[in-house]
């Protein structure tokens, strides 16, 4: 069964149920002249007014948000619990009127019988159902109006308990218990009104609930990535939590790894709320640990660039830094130099004037070359060159050798095994040695990509 439908279907039983006992206090309080039973059954008339709105306002407050409700329509159900609440403070009012005017008169205590005990009785079994399910179903479903619902049932119990001790004493000679009763009972509609009108209250002010405001922050930082939470602003509409926060990352994480983030930060707050609505504004930031190297790829990132092998070095007064940068291998000389000195200013702007840098320009590999796999002939002669250049030397075991012809030249790849105790740039050293050797042996070749590894286990 659905929240939407179990709210509708709590809040229709609870209709009948009202009407009821609304109507059979009543009906016996006018036969016996009881003011407690006539107010009871007159505060049983409000409640039935009140599950008659929650049931209608249930019915649209859980609609999804339109062109002219952005936030939703929750808010209807605070509407209708303040709307509840000025009809129970009417009805103390004048009950309290009608209790002062009785006891300064004196009137004459109402006649006693088994009946109207027995419908109190059975009034109080059927509010302690109702209250308890439309407990249930408003902590099922976070429902306002069905707790405000709950909450006058289980105040009726009260009430029915006051207009028993009333006739009671009215049975045993005091003419005034029936009166005292009446106004034992507007005093607690009177303090329910101010209970429900100050939890209402706070919900249309848009009060963040104590506590959710660390309970969603808690949740946020917990993702991965998210360094800090600079703003986190909440609200309630209905059973939704909304929430608004601005959240820190590192300036270095690409476009699609911030989207991962703000999809699991809205994961964690719909665990930790059940039903929320995450507004996540992500603001790069440089964290402590970022290095020079870092911080020149961001301003390349920033700028469309593409480089590699960034080399940087400190030499105390200044740093010295070495880029390779990409452009359209048939774009002039001039404006590639433009993009360059432009790259260079935006590297002199962050660590500043003083810094030395020097921009290496090529040209960028084409993303998809055409390219299609070379004869064996010529793969075995490759494979052969290589064994040969790798001989006597820490390189060994040359094998997987692929040759691709490509319209910009072939491309050659390869794996090798070095020493697991090798530091890399040794590896790198000479890798790069083979790889140059092969290139002059065959001019054809355009790219060499080689891939060592540690020995077979």
């Amino acid at each position: 069964m659905s929240a939407q439908h179990n709210k509708t279907s709590v809040a229709a039983i609870s209709i009948f149920a009202s009407g009821g006992m609304a109507a059979a206090k009543f009906a016996v309080g006018i036969a016996i002249g009881s003011l407690a039973l006539i107010s009871e059954a007159l505060h049983s008339s409000i409640d039935l007014v009140a599950t008659i709105i929650t049931w209608a306002v249930v019915r649209v407050s859980d609609k999804p948000a339109d062109e002219e409700h952005h936030y939703g329509h929750g808010k209807l159900e605070s509407i209708s619990a303040l709307g509840v609440t000025a009809l129970l403070y009417v009805l103390a009012g004048g009950i309290l009127v009608e209790s002062y005017s009785r006891l300064r008169e004196g009137t004459p205590p109402p006649t006693i019988s088994a009946v109207p005990f027995v419908v109190l009785v059975i009034d109080i079994v059927v509010n302690l159902w109702r209250a308890r399910a439309l407990h249930r179903a408003a902590r099922e479903t976070r429902s306002q109006a069905l707790a405000a619902d709950a909450l006058h049932f289980a105040s009726d119990v009260l009430g029915s308990f006051a207009v028993i001790i009333g006739l009671i004493l009215a049975a045993l000679g005091f003419w005034w218990g029936d009166a005292a009763a009446a106004a034992a009972v507007a005093v607690m509609i009177a303090l329910l009104g101010l209970r429900m009108a100050g939890s209402t209250v706070q919900t249309l002010v848009d009060r963040a609930p104590e506590g959710a405001q660390e309970k969603a922050t808690a949740a946020i930082l917990g993702v991965p990535g998210v360094i800090d939470v600079e703003r986190l602003r909440l609200r309630m509409v209905g059973a939704t939590t909304f929430i608004d926060t601005i959240a820190k990352v590192p300036r270095t994480y690409p476009i699609d790894r911030v989207e991962e983030i703000k999809r699991k930060a809205q994961a964690a707050v719909d665990k930790a709320f059940g039903d929320a609505d995450l507004t996540f504004t992500a603001v790069p930031v440089a964290r402590d640990n970022e290095t020079v190297r870092d911080r020149i790829m961001v301003i390349a990132h920033n700028s469309g660039l593409a480089i590699h092998h960034v080399t940087v070095h400190d030499l105390g007064a200044k740093l010295i830094v070495g880029i390779d940068l990409e452009v359209d291998a048939g774009m002039q000389l001039d404006a590639a130099h433009d993009i360059a000195n432009t790259l260079e200013r935006s590297i002199q702007e962050e660590f500043g004037a003083d810094v030395e840098v020097d921009v290496h320009i090529e040209p960028l590999e084409p993303e998809l070359p055409f390219g299609v796999d070379a004869v064996p002939e010529r793969v075995r002669a490759i494979a052969s060159a290589l064994t040969e250049y790798a001989a006597g030397g820490e390189i060994y075991d040359i094998h997987n050798v692929r040759v691709r012809n490509t319209d910009a030249g072939e491309i050659v790849n390869f794996h090798c095994r070095a020493t697991p105790s090798m530091s890399v740039i040794k590896v790198h050293e000479h890798v790069d040695a083979i790889e140059r050797a092969l290139r002059r042996a065959f001019p054809g070749v355009k790219r060499v990509i080689s891939h060592a590894e540690p020995p077979r286990a």
